[in-house]
Order: C-alpha cells, then structure tokens, then sequence
C-alpha cells in the first residue's frame, strides 16, 4: 500500500463514515447490544468489539489501522501518550526477575520507567554498541529496547544487525521510531517486533494533542491490548484520535518540508565556527549517514549541536538570544523549539548520556530556513565568547 494513500483516504470511504469527509468522532461511552449473548460475546473479544471507551472505539480503531498500516505490522494499539504506549509495550514483554538491556541512548522517562519497574524485581544495563550487548546479556535478559537514531546524540543503529543479534539470543526487540516516524523508517520490516512512537510529535503535527501508539504482529499486541491497554487505563480518546488522523493526512508532505528545512539548518551550523559539532544523520559528515542512508528513506528535523563552550551560562544567554525558536520541550509541530539538557537535567543522567554542557537540541519547524538561519547567526553573534 502506498503511504500517501494510508495517510489520507484508507478506511475513510466504509459505510459507516456516511459520506463525511472527516471522520465522526464516537464519544459515547459504551456500546449497546441486542441480546446478553452478543454482549458476552463482545467482551470476549473486547480487543476487536466495541464494547467499552476503555478497550477501543470506532474513531480510535481507524487511527490504529492507519498506523498499523503506515508500520506494516498487523495491528497497532492506540494509548493516551507516548508513555503509555512505552510503559505499556515494555511490560508486555517482562515478569519479576527479567533484565533489560538498553542500546544506545533513550528517551529519559523511559529510562525512568525502568527504574521504576526494580522494584518488582525487573533490572535493565545500558549499552552503547552490540559488543556492550554481548558483555552485558545475563540468563535472565529477555528484552532489547533502543532508538534509531538515538535520543539527543542521534546515533544511528544497525537496525537488521540489532535485530538479528536478538533473535539469536531468543529477544524481543522494541523500538522508538517517533523521530523518523514511519514515513521515513519501516523497523518492522527490519526485524524489530514492537514499535513504539509518542504520536504527540510529528504524526499529531500541531502541538495540539498527546498521545502514543504500539504496532507490530497480532500475535503480540493482541495479549497486550487485553491486559496492559486495559489495566493501565491509557486509553486514547476520539478526540485525541480525529486529531491523529487529521495530522496523518498532511504527514508525507510536512515530513518533506521538515526535511528540507531542517538540513538547511543543520548545514548553516555545521560550517559555524562557534559549534564544535552537528549531530543530525542527513548530514554527510556523520558517522551514521551512510547507513541511515540505507534503512531510511528521508530525515526529520530534529538534531542537536555542541556549542564551543562547557558554560551552562553561555548556553542559556544563546537559548534567549533566539527569537523565532521557542524556548520548550517536545517536537514535531509547525513551530521551531529549542531545549538544552545541561538548564534542566542532573550532571550525572547527562554523563551516562554522553550529553556536553554545550549541546542544545533543535527542533527546525515549517517556518522558512532562511529566518531561522538568521536568528541562529545573529543569537550565536550575541553570545561574547562565541562570537
């Protein structure tokens, strides 16, 4: 199926969308049955019946068959945010005494939910490579959990080799694909058994919603649609989900513009004598580029830059020298946003990142590059020992 052709108009000509061009959003509770054997029926199979908001609704369920869809995986589960989705797929896959290992730097609340589940006994290691891989595997290890490209360093992995060490070793692998969204990158077809997106960024578009989403093969998202999706109580609503398949109609063509504007940005920074480094994988002169090259068909615009400085002082004077990024967090809509770890994130989280005081992260909007170019030059400029 074509990617375009999911985005705008699968699911939107069935009988039930009665000729409307945007999706009816079903805001009712529950749904109602004409006799008790229907209704026990349904709950028996609350995963694919509408039964109850909490299980799935006809608005969510078509957001989740585009998504599936647009991953080629068989289904895909809709969840109230990002980290529902994550908090979700991962304790999908452990029990009481499980490991982890965690390749490559992480979205840091997933970090945290790991963290958090020691205290039932389940542990995890972080590892920068496949090598760190073989050396930090136990007995006990059940779960290979990474990003492609990897959060705030924006490394990229080898996704079919991650995946087939995996296999070897009998691992379910889950990956983030929110900073490519699957646009740009398919891991399913790479391999990967979940991914998992926070659908709050580039898939929602306008910083006007938050949500998240599982995908990969029935066989494992159909256990956790009726355990994790029912028991952790995140569940998307209509609204959330309208919202969600309206940012997929215009995806393709904001991930193009994206794209564009965000390596116009990159290549402006990377010839700037007052950055040490420019972390984005479209540019030819990351150590990942020609292998994000090969197992991914575009780029997004988000990347961070080193600044030439170890003062956080220094880091904040740039950030409010800016005037059309937006100091803030979170990615992927019409506006461009800037963050920077070192103003927010203990020393010894962004040690065991590998993040420098002076990185700052970019998220390149749709304004036009050669605005955005400007007001990085000129706050650079304002910054007396960058300048």
């Amino acid at each position: 199926m074509d990617d375009e052709w999911i985005c705008g108009r699968m699911g939107e000509d069935e009988p039930w969308m009665l000729g409307a061009v945007n999706p009816p959003v079903f805001e009712n509770s529950l749904f109602a049955f004409a006799t008790a054997e229907e209704l026990g029926e349904a709950i028996r199979n609350e995963d694919e019946r509408y039964v109850y908001w909490r299980g799935t609704n006809p608005t969510v369920d078509l957001a989740q068959r585009k998504l599936a869809a647009l991953e080629r995986g068989e289904r895909a589960k809709c969840f109230a945010s990002g980290m529902g989705a994550i908090s979700a797929a991962i304790s999908s896959q452990v029990s009481a005494e499980d490991h982890v290992l965690v390749l490559g730097a992480v979205y840091g609340p997933t970090t945290q939910f790991l963290r958090y589940l020691e205290k039932f006994g389940v542990t995890h290691t972080h590892v920068d490579s496949l090598q760190g891989c073989d050396s930090a595997i136990r007995e006990s290890t059940r779960l290979l959990y990474f990003e492609s490209p990897s959060y705030m360093r924006y490394e990229v992995f080898d996704i079919p080799a991650v995946t087939a060490w995996a296999a070897r070793h009998g691992l379910v692998t889950i990956m983030d694909n929110t900073w490519s969204t699957p646009i740009f990158q398919k891991p399913l077809t790479m391999g990967v058994d979940l991914v998992v997106h926070s659908l709050s960024k580039y898939v929602g578009g306008h910083s006007d919603l938050v949500g998240g989403v599982v995908a990969g093969s029935s066989r494992l998202i159909r256990p956790l649609a009726l355990t994790e999706y029912q028991l952790y109580g995140a569940a998307m609503a209509p609204h959330v989900a309208a919202k969600v398949i309206k940012g997929l109609r215009t995806l393709p063509v904001r991930m193009a513009a994206h794209q564009e504007r965000g390596l116009a940005v990159a290549a402006f920074l990377a010839g700037h004598p007052a950055v040490r480094r420019v972390n984005h994988p479209g540019l030819a002169s990351h150590p990942g580029h020609a292998l994000a090259v090969r197992q991914m068909s575009g780029f997004s615009s988000l990347f961070s830059v080193e600044l030439d400085t170890e003062s956080r002082q220094e880091v904040a004077e740039f950030l409010d020298l800016l005037r059309h990024f937006r100091i803030g967090v979170s990615w992927g809509g019409f506006e461009s946003l800037v963050n920077a770890p070192a103003l927010s994130t203990k020393e010894s989280v962004r040690a065991t990142m590998g993040i420098p005081v002076g990185l700052v992260r970019l998220s390149v909007g749709l304004e036009a590059a050669e605005t955005l170019i400007k007001d990085l030059g000129l706050a650079l400029e304002g910054v007396g020992r960058l300048a």
